[in-house]
């Protein structure tokens, strides 16, 4: 890994933390649900699909964006499963590691999580 990319992952990941952070301090003393909660991801690692369960039913209002570990955004085919479960197509990634995006503007939740495509 060169050290460009290497900075570059620091950062996204540090960024990430603060999102969290923020989020957590923004949000102290209301009794939101705990975002790292909301959503389970699996397999992970992944081979051909990578699902996102939804502890509240908000899969069709939600967002995602999937990075490559530089910060490009991908396109992945998604398939609502029911009002809790989204799975994403990963089978066409090259393996190595990525992150995922959720948004959901309605239940304020967000976060971002990664997962390793074999």
């Amino acid at each position: 890994m060169n050290l460009n990319k290497a900075i570059f992952l620091i950062a996204f990941v540090a960024i990430a933390q603060l999102s969290y952070g923020q989020f957590r301090e923004e949000n102290a003393g209301h009794n939101f649900p705990d975002p790292i909660k909301q959503v389970q991801l699996y397999p992970n690692p992944a081979i051909e699909f990578l699902s996102l369960k939804f502890e509240a039913p908000q899969a069709k209002k939600v967002r995602l964006t999937v990075h490559n570990i530089l910060g490009n955004t991908l396109e992945v085919e998604t398939e609502i499963v029911d009002e809790h479960e989204i799975k994403l197509k990963v089978k066409e990634l090259v393996t190595g590691y990525y992150f995922v995006s959720v948004r959901d503007e309605h239940t304020n939740l967000r976060g971002t999580y990664k997962f390793l495509k074999r």
